[in-house]
């Protein structure tokens, strides 16, 4: 289904077998952690915990939008979900398809892009046919994507008041750093 930013593969995060579908659809590393899309910022309390300061700005300021933050996850999560980190990478999207999808599922979903690991991100749902079509049981097509450049990462699981940027992305660098030092 779109998201702001590109197309993405939705599961249930708690269905362990659904998780390790993604896994396999995707030829993923299984260390690495699946980001989870939210209807609202409300929902990031109910998955995370030692939610701080840095976190309260960046969502006032982001989100909705393609900033997707890392933060210590709650104990509702699977640590399969998080990939046995023990982090969960939330996001609040830009796009109404995907926040009705999450309200009406009453949970979060997963938000990783479909595509093949080390294929081209998707902005159309054709290039999701193209890529893993026969790997999956459905297609959302709500047209091409807002963006074609991927959500900036911010990881807030370091110290207290500690961040970093891991991926610069469709918010630069320096928009994060003042949201950070209001």
């Amino acid at each position: 289904m779109p998201t702001d930013t590109f197309y993405g593969l939705a599961v249930d995060p708690v269905n362990l077998q659904a998780v390790e579908r993604i896994y396999q659809i995707k030829g993923r590393l299984r260390h690495k952690p699946l980001s989870l899309l939210l209807a609202s910022v409300a929902q990031a309390f109910e998955l995370a915990r030692e939610i701080d300061a840095n976190f309260d700005r960046l969502a006032e300021r982001f989100w909705p939008g393609p900033l997707t933050i890392i933060v210590k996850a709650g104990s509702r999560l699977p640590l399969r979900s998080t990939a046995n980190t023990g982090n969960v990478a939330l996001r609040v999207p830009d796009c109404v398809i995907a926040r009705v999808v999450v309200e009406a599922f009453g949970l979060p979903i997963t938000a990783t892009a479909a595509n093949l690991q080390g294929a081209p991100e998707c902005t159309h749902a054709s290039g999701v046919r193209d890529q893993i079509g026969e790997r999956i049981p459905l297609i959302v097509d709500g047209g091409p994507t807002g963006r074609a450049v991927p959500t900036t990462i911010v990881d807030l699981t370091g110290e207290a008041d500690s961040w970093q940027i891991l991926r610069e992305g469709a918010i630069p660098t320096h928009e994060i750093v003042m949201a950070l030092q209001r």
